[in-house]
């Protein structure tokens, strides 16, 4: 069983599973484009220009450097895109992220009492945005990069209102179970019909 199946409870349903927007990617991307153009360039001039063990050297060093730069600023953010999820079930949400220290969040639906997204031109044009969580008591909760961040927000709505609708539901049952036949002075309770016009409980005289 893999990720993110492993870290649902027993009988809990996986609704949506992202990582953050393929956007973040970009700076990274362009990143190893430049640094190995450059060191490609640098190599060759070393080789040109330099003899021996200079041009030897010359090129161990802009070898180096392009290592240490791409794994900076590209291996690095990948791996960090790679380990964040954004997971929605159908009791609560999760955020789960970090390479080596790992640390995440968990919302349950009912303690939701808002959602909100925001987006801008190129935000909209690449179909990502800000996901706005507000739960019962806690200070909204800001999420960059959700991929269809509308999408989600729909999703998060009908889960947070089902969610309502049937804690609703249990607690009038349960009011209803425990004064309901009590308040009749009996097990069955009243009649349906006991209380329209016409209607008489009782047995009916021949």
């Amino acid at each position: 069983m893999g990720y993110p199946q492993e870290a649902l409870a027993e009988e809990e349903e996986l609704l949506l599973h992202h990582h953050p927007h393929w956007k973040m990617l970009i700076l990274p991307a362009l990143t190893f484009i430049v640094v190995t153009a450059v060191a490609g360039f640098g190599i060759g001039v070393a080789s040109a220009r330099l003899n021996g063990t200079s041009s030897t050297i010359a090129m161990i060093v802009m070898a180096v450097l392009w290592a240490v730069i791409v794994g900076w600023r590209c291996v690095a953010p990948l791996i960090s895109w790679k380990c964040t999820h954004f997971i929605v079930t159908d009791r609560r949400v999760l955020i789960r992220q970090g390479v080596i220290t790992h640390s995440g969040i968990d919302i349950p639906m009912g303690r939701i009492s808002n959602v909100q997204f925001r987006h801008g031109l190129v935000d909209r044009m690449l179909g990502t945005g800000t996901l706005i969580i507000a739960s019962a008591s806690d200070d909204p909760l800001e999420f960059d990069d959700i991929p269809r961040v509308q999408r989600v927000h729909s999703l998060l709505y009908q889960q947070v209102f089902d969610s309502q609708s049937f804690d609703s539901q249990s607690f009038t049952s349960r009011e209803y179970g425990r004064s309901g036949p009590d308040a009749f002075g009996g097990g069955e309770g009243p009649s349906p019909d006991a209380g329209r016009p016409g209607w008489r409980t009782g047995r009916r005289g021949k």
